[in-house]
């Protein structure tokens, strides 16, 4: 088992890549920690993994919240330890021209985005450093490495990801800590089907993405959680600083 005795705690844990990534780590003996704003969905989530014989826990969190982040993760800590910390929770936004983006559309998505990963990091770190490892895995994106055309404030919330994850890195290395970031292209979640409806035809703007892509088709959340599982676990001891892109070819093209 790979993460056999090890916490894992994840953020935007109720659905989409935050649920198959808490689901993979309890199916390799985790002891997973969901957290997420939507509470319904977290005790589900939960519920789902004892019913398959894992350990899990549940906290509401709003990750922009910095002293509920830092709550959270140290009850973690002094608890049942910290062994991973998977920093998912993430929004977006209706695709539109930077000067047609509204502050507070641009700042909510920072707030989310940005401070939230930030946030995870902060908290997570003095504990990792002090007892001399840990992993860090932030979820950032094809809009990581790529400005994608109408999502200006996405995009750049995405590359500050992949940068603080790199930074980490350099930071928290000489303690025996590994930060990492995957970045997924666009995947079968409902935040993509929030995306869609605004196509005004959502089955033709899926067909249309998945074209652009040498697989012809769109990720699924389980590939994604198999990516964060392996910079969760030792068998990429030697990773860090690294952005792991999964997006089935696109920036190749």
């Amino acid at each position: 088992m790979r993460l056999e005795d090890k916490t894992v705690v994840i953020t935007g844990a109720a659905s989409g890549i935050g649920r198959e990534t808490a689901r993979r780590c309890a199916e390799e003996d985790a002891h997973v920690v969901v957290t997420d704003v939507d509470t319904a969905g977290g005790e589900d989530a939960v519920a789902e993994l004892e019913e398959i014989g894992a350990e899990a826990t549940f906290y509401e969190l709003d990750v922009t919240d910095s002293d509920r982040v830092h709550e959270v993760v140290d009850e973690v800590a002094d608890t049942i330890g910290l062994d991973v910390m998977v920093n998912n929770a993430g929004t977006g936004h209706p695709g539109d021209s930077l000067e047609d983006i509204d502050d507070g559309v641009r700042d909510f998505v920072i707030d989310i985005n940005v401070n939230g990963v930030w946030n995870g990091c902060h908290a997570a770190l003095p504990h990792m450093k002090e007892q001399g490892h840990g992993s860090i895995v932030n979820v950032g994106s094809l809009a990581s490495i790529l400005g994608l055309p109408k999502q200006a404030a996405y995009s750049t919330t995405k590359a500050a990801v992949l940068n603080l994850t790199r930074t980490i890195a350099a930071e928290a290395g000489p303690y025996g800590v590994r930060a990492n970031a995957v970045c997924p292209g666009f995947t079968e979640t409902q935040m993509l089907e929030q995306y869609l409806e605004t196509q005004g035809d959502p089955e033709a703007a899926r067909e249309a993405m998945a074209e652009q892509y040498p697989l012809k088709r769109l990720g699924e959340p389980e590939e994604i959680a198999n990516s964060i599982l392996f910079l969760a676990s030792d068998e990429s001891s030697f990773v860090s600083g690294h952005g792991l892109v999964v997006d089935g070819g696109f920036s190749t093209c």
